[in-house]
């Protein structure tokens, strides 16, 4: 009963794709999960409840302030944020639910508990009781995921001094919130939170937002979060973060090392995330883990253990959902016998601020440091009918394309729904479509996607048609 042909530790976005399509191969599958629902922190602290909560901000927003210009009068909306706070659970135990309706279609077994190495064959279950099994298997997959990373000086207190997590389940809305990190967690937080009104200071280490997706967007992203009313310090090293009964002061310097301070009721501590290894017993299989705690793994996925693979934020590359599911398809085909591949120069990137920021493929920035020669086509989301009629005429599209060749290297969005038209410049990346190539293609109008059409234009002896 307890003997499988693969076992995958940790139900989300990596493990519970990886489990199903294991079993869509023939294989006999369990997948072990510690919590007592599936879904990962994508789905319980990440994706879903961030999407849930920026897209209820998002209308409240709207409704305050954009729907007298379109016509639409209503008495001034009120926030009842414990609904929203509600109904972003009700939407992530639903979509939970679905898991393990997939899991039991897919007839995958699942087991609730901490899964321990006891050897390369053996892993350790133990539940929440205390109870413990004793799974044997041909193969493990690893997709434990990761957690918030705390600053060394600083103590989460997941009252006042929180981490995405708690920012996601707070009480009440913060009269004033410190946000250290300008990166996508920060920033989606924050927005969320100024659009119900939070006074949202953002303090980032580094010169500029987002710091590895486009220069350009990142310059447009700033400004237009700041025509909102968010407060940046760039720039900015944080010193200490103390907390004062209901009130948190951040101490920091500024580049010249000039003293800083700063004051809310609370400090959101989003400087990133760590890969999760704990009681996993990598040491009792000899299972190698690199500098800064990710598993190490070959260009397959294998650990340096022959049947133990692992995917996802516990190893190297862009902590992201999407790349965590593609690896774990890769891994189940490879044991298939079949030869899949994954270009993760090809996965995309998105920040759900609005506008929403996405780019696949090179940067500007990257451009330049590999010594290419490079040409842009950019056009502006203001020039489109499409973004008129909306209201939503903020951002760009930026293609990058070889000065020689016109194949396209680089699309980097900002503007709305810049999340879904990401995928197009995906495919267009995979099949290696030149500048013309897109600029030949029809977009039907009106559409946000034309700013695509419109930028390959612009790419091709400036013939960019509105603009």
């Amino acid at each position: 009963m307890n003997n499988f042909d693969i076992i995958i530790i940790g139900s989300g976005p990596g493990g519970y794709v990886a489990a199903i399509r294991c079993t869509q191969l023939g294989f006999k599958v369990a997948l072990v999960e510690k919590y007592s629902s599936l879904g990962g922190t994508c789905l319980h602290v990440g994706c879903i409840p961030s999407k849930t909560l920026l897209d209820a901000s998002e209308l409240y927003e709207k409704a305050m302030y954009n729907f007298k210009d379109l016509g639409i009068e209503i008495i001034q909306p009120q926030i009842n944020f414990s609904r929203m706070v509600q109904r972003k659970c009700e939407v992530v135990e639903q979509t939970s639910k679905g898991i393990n309706y997939l899991m039991e279609k897919n007839k995958i077994t699942v087991f609730h508990g901490v899964g321990t190495f006891k050897s390369y064959k053996e892993l350790e279950i133990k539940n929440a009781e205390g109870n413990i099994e004793i799974l044997q298997s041909k193969y493990f997959i690893i997709a434990t995921g990761s957690k918030p990373i705390n600053l060394p000086f600083t103590q989460i207190d997941k009252e006042r001094i929180i981490t995405s997590t708690e920012a996601l389940n707070l009480k009440e809305i913060p009269n004033r919130l410190l946000v250290i990190g300008g990166g996508v967690i920060g920033l989606e937080l924050g927005s969320v939170y100024k659009r119900l009104g939070s006074e949202v200071t953002v303090i980032e280490y580094s010169d500029r937002l987002i710091p590895t997706m486009d220069g350009g967007v990142s310059k447009e992203l700033l400004k237009v979060m700041k025509k909102k009313g968010v407060k940046f310090s760039l720039s900015t090293e944080v010193k200490n973060i103390i907390r004062e009964a209901n009130k948190v002061i951040v101490k920091a310097s500024d580049k010249n090392g000039k003293d800083m301070l700063f004051e809310g009721d609370y400090c959101l501590v989003a400087v990133g995330r760590k890969p999760y290894t704990e009681n996993l017993g990598l040491e009792n299989v000899g299972i190698d883990i690199d500098e800064i705690g990710r598993i190490k793994v070959n260009n397959q996925l294998q650990t340096n253990i022959q049947n133990i693979y692992a995917i996802g934020d516990v190893v190297r590359g862009p902590m992201l959902a999407h790349k965590a599911e593609e690896e774990g398809i890769l891994v189940a085909e490879q044991l298939a016998g079949q030869k899949p591949h994954i270009d993760y120069a090809l996965i995309p990137n998105v920040v759900y601020t609005w506008p929403e920021v996405s780019g696949v493929g090179k940067t500007e920035e990257q451009l330049q440091q590999e010594g290419y020669k490079y040409k842009i086509g950019q056009f502006p989301m203001r020039a489109l009918g499409r973004s008129r009629a909306s209201g939503d005429t903020d951002g760009f599209v930026k293609i990058l394309a070889d000065q020689e060749t016109d194949e396209v290297l680089g699309i980097h969005i900002i503007g709305a729904r810049a999340a879904d038209l990401i995928a197009d410049a995906v495919t267009l990346l995979e099949y290696r479509a030149s500048a013309e190539d897109i600029a030949r293609m029809s977009h039907a109008h009106p559409t946000y996607a034309e700013a695509i059409k419109e930028a390959a234009l612009a790419a091709t002896e400036n013939r960019a048609i509105h603009f």
